[in-house]
């Protein structure tokens, strides 16, 4: 076996000794079946250029070394050096010596066709990494070049094809995977005869808010993070994509989506559909609800700005408009369908306001139908402190008049511009708003309660705001969110107060406010009462 024409043999050629050429019409076609061998076993597995960033991560010893012309002896020296360094990382990581070969073939075919910026086919690349010479003629030179060329570009153009061909095969199992629950179990699952839900599909979703792109978020509520959408009919929506909640499997899921959606009222944000998507193994999934759209944010961006927000205070009409609306919403959940719903978490930012500024009541994702009537318990208390009754933080007790208690927060809120829970003092000094507005009002100050902008009166009577109704609706949200269960309207009663049926009743004393150090377990927290208050919910995003 003629090997003359090699000026450096980087591999063990004792293997090639006995070879026999078959043909003498090429120099080189001696050694052009060592790289087919090579390429026919594995060296730790690598199979594409995929393989090999997986395994020696996207910068090796070869992308230093053997980037630049090396037909100089110094730079060809340091290229060979890395390639054995190469070669004995990639046998260290496959345990197996036998393939020290293959690994070294793998290496300067990496080399040649994908580092060397001059390509494989250049006079250093031939002389240094293949070893071949370039003192023959010019002809032999060139099919030299051709079939070193030719040999780098195939395997360049399988390790391509290899990583497209992966890429391919992930993006087709993953989507197959996660629209086998829409389109297999979404439409085998029985419905209700009347659900007007809608099952929509992943890829709809995505579609419509850009991949859940940042520019479309709008805000995370309690349990879960909302997206504005546009469905391809040109629907405007809000996609809701669940992280928590009390409901276990997506059967009990769909089930309350079916009983969701056939809530329809002029105050309740309407439940469009659902999307489950399987999301990995078995029992991993991804839920999503789509909501319409609500052009004018949420309550709590219009009664408290953040930086330059645009929205100017609310007036007199809009507030009373705004607390009559989520009365009525809660007024439908409590008594207009059956068994009634409890919501758990009325506060501001589960008040969505619509193209006309009227209210609706949204995130009925921790609603809880009642059994019968009757109060329920609950291990898991669902809401936002500040806005919680005290017998559902303390004790998990739900009845409607723990919604009863968070609507007055509610309106305490609307009237007198204070946020329910304040913390400019510190937690220490933290003043609730109910424990503050019947304090000011049993001390005959109930004008100090409203908030300044609502206070207009410049003399013109038939400008100023009507000081005595709006009075009247401070005292109907002190007495809903009264601490005693027994001393609380139902909201049916506080809506006829508020439309001025009936008269509201004396404010009774109260015991001890929630926010006295009496309360303090002695750690000067005056929220460590319970866990259920101790966890503070201030985010002010979209619910």
């Amino acid at each position: 076996m003629d090997l003359d024409y090699v000026l450096r043999i980087p591999w063990n050629t004792s293997e090639c000794r006995g070879y026999h050429n078959p043909s003498n019409t090429t120099q080189i076609s001696s050694n052009s079946s060592s790289p087919s061998t090579g390429r026919s076993r594995c060296c730790q597995t690598l199979l594409s250029l995929y393989d090999w960033v997986k395994k020696l991560g996207p910068s090796t010893a070869l992308d230093s070394s053997c980037k630049t012309d090396l037909t100089d002896l110094t730079s060809c020296d340091a290229c060979v050096a890395a390639g054995f360094q190469v070669q004995t990382d990639l046998i260290g990581i496959d345990g197996n010596k036998s393939h020290s070969t293959d690994c070294f073939y793998f290496a300067i075919l990496y080399a040649a066709g994908i580092v060397n910026e001059f390509g494989p086919e250049s006079n250093g690349a031939v002389s240094c990494i293949f070893g071949l010479s370039n003192s023959s003629s010019k002809h032999s030179s060139k099919r030299h070049s051709a079939f070193v060329f030719g040999l780098v570009g195939a395997g360049v153009a399988v390790l391509l094809m290899s990583i497209f061909l992966g890429l391919y095969l992930w993006w087709n199992t993953k989507y197959r995977k996660r629209s086998d629950m829409g389109e297999e179990e979404m439409e085998s699952r029985p419905r209700q005869p009347t659900t007007v839900a809608i099952w929509y599909k992943i890829q709809e979703l995505e579609k419509a808010t850009d991949n859940f792109s940042p520019k479309n978020f709008i805000g995370r509520g309690g349990f879960g993070m909302v997206y504005k959408g546009m469905l391809s009919d040109g629907t405007v929506v809000a996609v809701k994509k669940i992280i928590e909640s009390d409901i276990q499997g997506n059967a009990e899921f769909c089930n309350e989506v079916e009983i969701i959606s056939n809530l329809k009222h002029r105050n309740l944000v309407p439940l469009r559909g659902c999307c489950v998507t399987e999301n990995g193994g078995p029992g991993e999934s991804e839920r999503y609800l789509v909501y319409d759209y609500m052009p004018n944010g949420n309550l709590d961006d219009h009664l408290f700005p953040v930086g330059k927000s645009g929205n100017s205070p609310l007036t007199w009409p809009q507030r009373k408009s705004i607390i009559m609306d989520v009365a009525k919403g809660l007024a439908y959940l409590h008594y207009g369908v059956k068994p009634a719903i409890y919501h758990r978490d009325i506060k501001a930012t589960n008040i969505l306001l619509d193209s006309d500024m009227r209210a609706r009541v949204a995130d009925f994702g921790l609603a809880k139908q009642s059994q019968e009537g009757q109060s329920h318990l609950t291990t898991r208390v669902a809401g936002t402190h500040g806005y919680l009754a005290p017998e559902y933080a303390l004790y998990g007790q739900l009845t409607e008049k723990s919604d009863v208690y968070s609507f007055g927060v509610v309106v305490l809120e609307i009237m007198c511009g204070r946020k329910a829970l304040d913390l400019s003092s510190g937690p220490p000094h933290a003043i609730l708003i109910t424990d503050w507005a019947w304090s000011l009002v049993k001390a005959g100050k109930i004008d100090k309660v409203l908030d300044s902008s609502l206070l207009n009166d410049d003399g013109d009577s038939s400008t100023a705001n009507p000081k005595s109704i709006m009075e009247r609706f401070v005292l109907v949200g002190i007495l809903c969110a009264h601490v005693m269960v027994a001393l609380r309207p139902t909201i049916l009663d506080a809506l006829k107060m508020l439309e001025g049926d009936i008269e509201v009743p004396a404010i009774p004393d109260r015991p001890t406010p929630l926010g006295h150090p009496s309360f303090s377990r002695g750690d000067n927290n005056i929220f460590s009462i319970s866990p259920a208050l101790s966890v503070l919910q201030l985010h002010s995003g979209h619910a």
